[in-house]
């Protein structure tokens, strides 16, 4: 897509440059916001072309094909656009798939009798239990999103705690979701937790030529609110509807934010524990 190619080319441009520009003060911080911004469009190219894709689709398909069906020959599309122009790896396209059935999973989970924490209410093929099959999708952007910005900000993590520690609250925030409808919400308990956990830790990262930081936990808020943004948008364009939403939309509930963060949190530590395992047999004899 040439929008990207152009970002990519940019990027890349800035990057093998021998002469770094001599900024200082606010010229500084406007190139650095404006290469930040540029990165973080690069990562977010496959949520943000899905999410496209759920305002553009009508609700009442295109040529036949009923919207959910048409939404996720669009992902497919998108997911194989970016294996075969080497946006995303195969290994990490093997890690997105985790995502995708981990979410998929939750889809099932949430929309069955009694739960029905939010419902899908159009027709369609691709409809396995009541959950259309592009719905993995939504999941599988998050840990994309993840994985392209670790790459192209160079990421990495100042004192991380222990990984079999970060791995271990993941699985229990993904428990979570599923145990908190009938032994009560440890949500917060989990944040807590967390902020044990990652009270420490930065998130190091490099917009343009120097290395910046911010603390761990407050990025992982910021990336669940703009998700709970989007959350607001499609349930606003109908693709799905919690139960006050039937009757005439409303605004999804504040708290959704703080799951969303979980959400944030859990997809990074999977993620960093599955690149940790990897060099570990990468230096193996």
């Amino acid at each position: 897509m040439p929008l990207y190619a152009t970002l990519r080319r940019l990027d890349l441009h800035l990057e093998n440059r021998q002469e770094r520009p001599a900024l200082s003060g606010w010229r500084r911080f406007v190139a650095e916001f404006w290469w930040f911004g540029i990165k973080e469009a690069r990562a977010c190219i496959f949520a943000g072309l899905f999410f496209l894709a759920l305002f553009v689709v009508p609700r009442g398909g295109w040529l036949g094909i009923a919207r959910y069906d048409l939404l996720l020959l669009i992902a497919l599309a998108l997911q194989a656009w970016l294996l075969w122009r080497r946006i995303e790896t195969w290994d990490e396209a093997r890690t997105i798939l985790l995502f995708h059935l981990a979410g998929f999973a939750l889809e099932v989970f949430k929309v069955s009798a009694p739960i029905a924490s939010w419902s899908y209410p159009d027709p369609a093929l691709t409809k396995v239990l009541g959950v259309p099959l592009f719905s993995g999708f939504m999941y599988a952007a998050v840990g994309s999103y993840v994985m392209q910005a670790w790459r192209i900000l160079h990421l990495r993590i100042e004192r991380h705690p222990p990984y079999w520690m970060s791995g271990g609250l993941a699985l229990l925030l993904y428990l979570n979701l599923f145990t908190h409808h009938f032994i009560g919400d440890y949500r917060w308990y989990l944040a807590a937790l967390a902020l044990g956990l990652y009270a420490r830790s930065s998130i190091v990262f490099t917009p343009l030529d120097r290395e910046r930081s911010m603390p761990f936990l407050l990025g992982f808020i910021l990336v669940g609110f703009f998700i709970w943004l989007a959350e607001n948008m499609g349930t606003f364009l109908g693709v799905w509807r919690y139960p006050n939403q039937l009757g005439a939309w409303a605004t999804v509930h504040l708290g959704k934010w703080s799951s969303w963060t979980m959400l944030a949190l859990m997809s990074f530590s999977l993620i960093s524990g599955l690149k940790q395992v990897k060099a570990r047999i990468q230096i193996s004899p």
